[in-house]
């Protein structure tokens, strides 16, 4: 069973900085992609960035030239650096595994709370 913990969440103000981390027991470096997910009250959860192992990175539009995900594969620790942050990125932020056998595996969330 592979487990992941979320930590980093916050209240920030609008412009702010987060740093969310995803510690996993499985090997990153094994993973097929690595992930965070947000879900904001009265949504439907959604990706926000993406990191393949071949270091691919994809990220949602709303957060393109803002958020950063990267990896440290010796922690096994992924992780979402936030900047320039807006009252639009409120949300409980999930980290994902999709293992090289296709498993799917999710934290419990981090909430992260942008406001003034």
């Amino acid at each position: 069973q592979v487990q992941l913990v979320e930590s980093g969440g916050g209240w920030v103000q609008p412009g702010g900085s987060l740093k969310l981390s995803c510690v996993s027991s499985f090997k990153i470096f094994e993973a097929r992609t690595m992930g965070w997910y947000r879900q904001a009250p009265g949504k439907q959860r959604e990706l926000v960035a993406q990191q393949t192992r071949s270091d691919t990175a994809t990220y949602s539009d709303s957060v393109k030239g803002r958020f950063t995900i990267s990896r440290d594969n010796a922690k096994n620790t992924v992780y979402l650096i936030m900047n320039s942050l807006k009252p639009e990125d409120t949300a409980v932020y999930h980290c994902q595994i999709v293992t090289a056998y296709g498993g799917v595996y999710w934290g419990q969330g981090t909430q992260v709370t942008v406001s003034s």
